[in-house]
């Protein structure tokens, strides 16, 4: 049984601190907790919000509210120097503008919502459809547009303060900005902030997803292409990739009684419903690649356990993976974004959890041994459930609080829990999140990895079904272990870097220093964790152990790549 953080240290951070923490467990108290049950709200933690609580959506408001947007949104390439005057004075002739913003993603770019639709239409019916001496051009229609020959010579461009960043602030910069900062929940908030996913561009993403969607609907008229993942489960940084689904159940006529009208269609004998997923993604591949503007590096994954097809769209910067029919990951989705709207507290903690473990090698981008954001995602959550008393409730609770309107079986698996946040009760706990990050880090340092396995459903541990160095159970589907892939180098690596990094956060510091990083920041530096075992030989041992398993970690190495991982193998060796 791993034991749990027993206090939590407050240390002296400058003049009034100890003072101030009192105050905002007060006003935390008061303005969230009351008495020891009380029904979710969309909390906020003190000293970064208002006091009056955000109005809480359902993931399906959001997405309903998103999409349409969405509709009446398009996406121009601004060919040529514009000022933003020019720029507004010449899209308002077509219809009120909404929204709009700018940014760079291989050129200048300008995101823009009309008030409606009929906006729209007017702008198809004066673009032109451009020709070139060199190439044939696809005469399709997108709501990708481009912007010519509208400013005079010696107009200025958009100054840079116009351009939304796309992508997360520099690892260096945010530990500066860390240094600053009197207390780790201070530096928590503002790590999340800097990290989480903005206004602009959580809209860009739901016009990409937009944009997607017309292209499928020429084959399928009525499906619907909508976001999943972390650019809508709450838990979305900057630069994460974008996963859509194909949704084909919606089209009409499937559900209806047997009649004497029927559509004619061709059916080709197929084996299974993965089989058809894999022939309607190949035929979408086709077209995406050849009609949809901006779209580069399309690869069609179609033996993958999860079929999907992926390219790369250049005037968004995203990386986007669609799939079709993936209820489940829909569902997993929208459990997520339930537990992120529960307390603030979930989210800054997810958003910091992973910041340390990509700064300190234990998840990756490339494919691999690595632990991957979901599963730290659903370790955070089990942490959260383990705390006395409770944070989050558990899966099976969530699942006796549900409606009839909340019943869902998928593909055989019970996926039900309530989808109202207001029916949810939470106990008063009042930790503060410096407290919970060293709860966090103690928790899975003395985690019984070897014989339990993780399970957000009940909330404690479980014997494993199997001898898997991490065993955490999908929430929806229990027999899958979301962490197979994670071998018992990366674990062993994972519990030392916890135990190390509450130890550093226990010892404290007299006064924080701009200049010198410290708390939250000493942790996100690469050998800010490491370092302390640097130069003993089980320092130099498991280093050796650690590039050794990276290697291994990343698949299908080309020739040239084989032959340089041996070399750099042959040189750590060397070494120790």
């Amino acid at each position: 049984m791993a034991s749990s953080f027993a206090g939590c240290k407050l240390h002296m951070r400058g003049k009034g601190s100890l003072v101030t923490c009192q105050q905002k467990i007060e006003s935390y108290i008061r303005r969230n907790i009351g008495t020891n049950v009380v029904p979710a709200q969309a909390q906020t933690l003190p000293d970064d919000v208002s006091d009056k609580p955000a109005e809480y959506k359902s993931l399906l408001t959001v997405h309903a509210e998103r999409q349409e947007q969405a509709k009446r949104s398009v996406l121009i390439n601004l060919q040529h120097r514009i000022t933003e005057k020019t720029f507004l004075n010449y899209l308002s002739k077509h219809g009120k503008i909404n929204k709009y913003f700018f940014y760079e993603s291989y050129g200048s770019y300008a995101a823009v919502e009309f008030d409606s639709r009929t906006s729209i239409a007017s702008l198809f019916e004066e673009a032109v459809i451009s020709k070139t001496n060199s190439e044939l051009m696809v005469p399709f229609k997108s709501r990708m547009l481009s912007l010519n020959n509208l400013s005079a010579p010696n107009s200025s461009a958009l100054s840079d303060k116009k351009l939304q960043p796309q992508n997360s602030i520099h690892i260096n910069h945010l530990i500066s900005r860390l240094s600053a900062l009197k207390t780790i929940d201070q530096q928590i908030t503002s790590l999340t902030e800097a990290y989480q996913l903005t206004e602009e561009n959580i809209r860009l993403r739901f016009l990409v997803c937009s944009l997607v969607q017309d292209i499928t609907a020429t084959y399928f008229p009525e499906c619907t292409v909508q976001l999943f993942g972390s650019s809508v489960n709450g838990f979305g940084k900057l630069g994460c990739d974008l996963d859509m689904r194909l949704d084909l159940d919606g089209i009409s006529g499937k559900q209806k009684k047997r009649g004497n009208l029927s559509l004619e269609y061709v059916m080709k004998e197929v084996t299974s419903e993965r089989t058809v997923t894999q022939h309607i993604l190949s035929v979408i591949g086709e077209c995406v690649e050849h009609f949809m503007p901006g779209s580069v590096g399309v690869q069609k994954i179609l033996n993958a356990r999860c079929p999907l097809l992926r390219f790369m769209h250049q005037p968004s910067g995203f990386q986007c993976d669609l799939t079709a029919n993936n209820r489940v990951a829909v569902k997993s989705t929208e459990l997520l974004y339930l537990y992120s709207e529960l307390d603030p507290r979930v989210r800054h903690l997810v958003f910091a959890v992973r910041s340390w473990a990509r700064a300190q090698g234990i998840t990756s981008r490339v494919s691999g041994a690595w632990i991957t954001n979901f599963s730290l995602t659903l370790m955070v959550l089990f942490f959260l459930q383990t705390r006395n008393p409770p944070i989050i409730p558990t899966l099976d609770h969530l699942k006796d609080l549900a409606g009839p309107s909340d019943q869902s079986v998928i593909e055989g698996q019970d996926c039900t829990f309530v989808s109202d946040v207001t029916k949810i009760p939470l106990q008063s706990n009042t930790e503060t999140l410096e407290c919970l990050l060293c709860g966090f880090f103690d928790f899975y340092s003395t985690f019984a990895f070897q014989k339990m396995a993780i399970n957000i459903r009940k909330g404690t541990e479980q014997n494993k079904s199997d001898m898997s160095p991490l065993y955490i159970q999908n929430p929806f589907e229990p027999s899958l272990n979301v962490s197979k892939n994670v071998n018992t180098i990366q674990i062993n690596h994972f519990v030392r870097l916890c135990q190390e990094s509450v130890w550093m956060l226990q010892q404290g510091s007299d006064e924080p220093s701009a200049t010198k990083p410290w708390g939250l920041a000493n942790l996100l530096l690469p050998s800010g964790v490491g370092g302390i075992r640097k130069g003993r030989k089980q320092g130099q041992i498991f280093s050796k152990e650690m590039i050794l398993s990276l290697l291994e970690g990343v698949q299908a190495p080309s020739k040239d790549e084989t032959q340089r991982r041996k070399n750099v193998a042959h040189s750590v060796k060397n070494t120790t």
